[in-house]
């Protein structure tokens, strides 16, 4: 994309006061952060609302003129700010309070872009020590011109003035007008400034299409993840300096990190700062020409690429090397041994430890003898356990006749799909229940496809008496094991410390409409997705007196994941073998330092 600068786009709507004039502390040669421990400290968000439905298809960004009334950079342009409150749960909490009060948006209209990297900087000036935390918006509208939208952004007491700028021509100059480092946390979540217009073409496609992508694995994610930062790098400036081309890549990798989807966010991460480790040592410190530099990135990136597609089986084999010991038959052929096995979703470790165990059944290992039964939930909304189950089949058509003797018989495995809320009927008699891992917190707590939890207290409190307790064991890459995290309410290792993420409703309800539902239940999930729809307008600001059924709060929830807690797991089976979780906590530390390093001075 190639956007021409240029400031202003239209009249503004509220004359402005005259702009007083910015204290020399402000320019960019002495805003560097001082950390005095004398100045007063605040959090803040800064919300950058942008519009792309232009009438001349450039997007632009909406800046605000503070009032007379505001204590602080009175008259001076700026983003939608304000203080981290106590009882704001979290940064974009205090970004959503601070939008709808300044300017009555709500999700009806807006949806959040991107996050930008928070820093910190001094303003001796009113002794102040500021820490931003940057948010792009996109605001919603129907096509291109659509004043609708614009005409939904009504400012309050705080602002005089609004309207629309190039992002590109802001700067932090007095000439321009903004407030303290406008400029500085405005590039943090448009990239275009810094990487060019290809470049960040690639890194915003590529944003889109980790963000929307519900069929994939954290491990394919993490692959699709270096894919990316691939073309970044070979699309960057080649007029760029080597400090600056390294600052760009690593921001490159902090945006696919944090913007993409950070649900996965764990196995990107990871596999994000094992390449730049090595670019960092390959590369960096050693000086060399554009066209080499970008060709040692790709062959180090295509390197960690074929890398990860090792890893899972290595996770294979070492279940394989668990089962062998706990459960294959005695080395007599006459005797066999069924080994029944609980699953859901389709992670893709998992479907290749299965495959290898079907493979290994009838092979000569110690475990020709063993027959499997494999339970898959169905996985609702998108039903990836059918799709798992649906490819071990083919595996147990395709694999090879046992031998004994003369004679050549061919393994009667089992497979069956249960629906989700069967899991407890699923889960009698099992042996063990294997669930894969999106994320591995540093206390050893899961996060998996939604359906885990009540699978694995169904196998470890429901199974029969008869049998052992099942032993539960998570299969997972050590890249899915989350960095440390700084502690919210006293606590780091809380899963509610991370993302959380809710999917669209529609997953759900496209099958309660589905022609295969009766025409009462078609009928209902019309009645409830109109009214949730409604609720959703009339939040907007639509009349509610004007909104049928406003008495009862309907809303249809689609949540991705959910976390398992440590003391229900009873090992870790990673690439490197078989963890516990002080293993995963020094693993976790280990990943919060480097992260730190890596991106800690961008």
């Amino acid at each position: 994309m190639s956007f021409s600068p240029f400031h202003r786009l239209c009249t503004l709507r509220v004359l402005p006061a005259r702009l007083p004039r910015l204290p020399s502390q402000f320019t960019m040669s002495t805003v560097a952060s001082t950390h005095n421990p004398e100045f007063k400290k605040r959090s803040v968000v800064s919300n950058f609302i942008f519009n792309f439905d232009t009438p001349d298809g450039r997007p632009k960004v909406a800046l605000f003129r503070r009032s007379g009334q505001v204590s602080t950079y009175q008259h001076h342009l700026a983003p939608i700010s304000g203080s981290i409150e106590k009882d704001d749960a979290t940064p974009l909490a205090a970004a959503w309070r601070e939008i709808n009060e300044e300017t009555t948006l709500t999700p009806a209209s807006l949806a959040l872009m991107r996050h930008g990297k928070s820093y910190t900087f001094s303003d001796p000036s009113i002794r102040r020590e500021w820490t931003i935390y940057p948010f792009g918006w996109r605001l919603l509208s129907s096509g291109p011109g659509d004043q609708a939208a614009t005409s939904k952004i009504k400012i309050d007491w705080e602002h005089e003035s609004w309207d629309w700028y190039d992002p590109l021509a802001v700067e932090d100059s007095e000439a321009f007008g903004g407030v303290p480092r406008l400029n500085e946390s405005l590039r943090r979540v448009w990239f275009e400034k810094d990487l060019g217009g290809e470049a960040a073409k690639m890194l915003s496609d590529g944003l889109d299409k980790l963000a929307n992508d519900f069929t994939s694995g954290a491990r394919q994610m993490a692959g699709d993840a270096l894919a990316i930062l691939m073309a970044v790098i070979r699309a960057l400036p080649a007029q760029a300096t080597p400090e600056q081309w390294w600052t760009n890549v690593r921001f490159a990798a902090w945006h696919i990190w944090k913007n993409g989807r950070e649900s996965m966010g764990a196995a990107i991460m990871s596999a994000l700062l094992t390449a730049l480790s090595e670019i960092e040592r390959a590369v960096v410190s050693t000086p060399a020409g554009f066209e080499s530099r970008t060709q040692r990135c790709v062959d180090i990136l295509t390197k960690q690429m074929d890398y990860r597609n090792e890893s899972a089986s290595l996770v294979a084999q070492n279940l394989m090397t668990l089962v062998e010991s706990a459960f294959a038959p005695a080395n007599d052929l006459q005797t066999c041994r069924e080994l029944s096995i609980l699953t859901l979703s389709e992670s893709s470790t998992i479907y290749q430890a299965l495959d290898s165990l079907i493979s290994s059944s009838c092979s000569s290992s110690r475990l020709q003898n063993l027959t499997l039964d494999i339970r898959i939930l169905e996985s609702r909304p998108l039903f990836e356990g059918v799709s798992l189950a649906s490819k071990l089949t083919q595996s147990a058509k395709d694999s090879k006749s046992d031998q004994h003797g003369d004679q050549t018989r061919k393994k009667s495995h089992k497979i069956t799909v249960y629906t989700d809320a069967s899991a407890a009927l699923a889960s009698q008699g099992v042996h063990l229940v294997l669930i894969g891992a999106d994320r591995v917190s540093s206390n050893g707590s899961v996060s998996n496809k939604t359906g885990t939890l009540p699978a694995v207290l169904s196998a470890r409190y429901v199974t029969s008496t008869a049998n052992p307790p099942a032993k539960i064991i998570v299969l997972t890459e050590s890249d899915k094991i989350a960095p440390s995290l700084p502690a919210n309410n006293g606590d780091k290792d809380k899963p509610e410390n991370h993302v959380i993420e809710s999917s669209d409703p529609f997953f759900v309800t496209r099958t309660w409409e589905s022609t295969a539902s009766s025409d009462r239940i078609r009928a209902s999930a019309r009645t409830l997705v109109s009214t949730s729809t409604s609720l959703a307008r009339a939040d907007a600001g639509v009349d509610r007196s004007q909104v049928v059924g406003m008495s009862v709060n309907v809303q249809v929830q689609n949540i991705s994941f959910e976390w398992c807690p440590p003391d229900l797991i009873d090992g870790y089976i990673t690439e490197k073998g078989q963890w516990t979780v002080q293993d995963i906590a020094q693993h976790s530390a280990k990943l919060g330092a480097e992260e730190a390093r890596v991106f800690g001075d961008l």
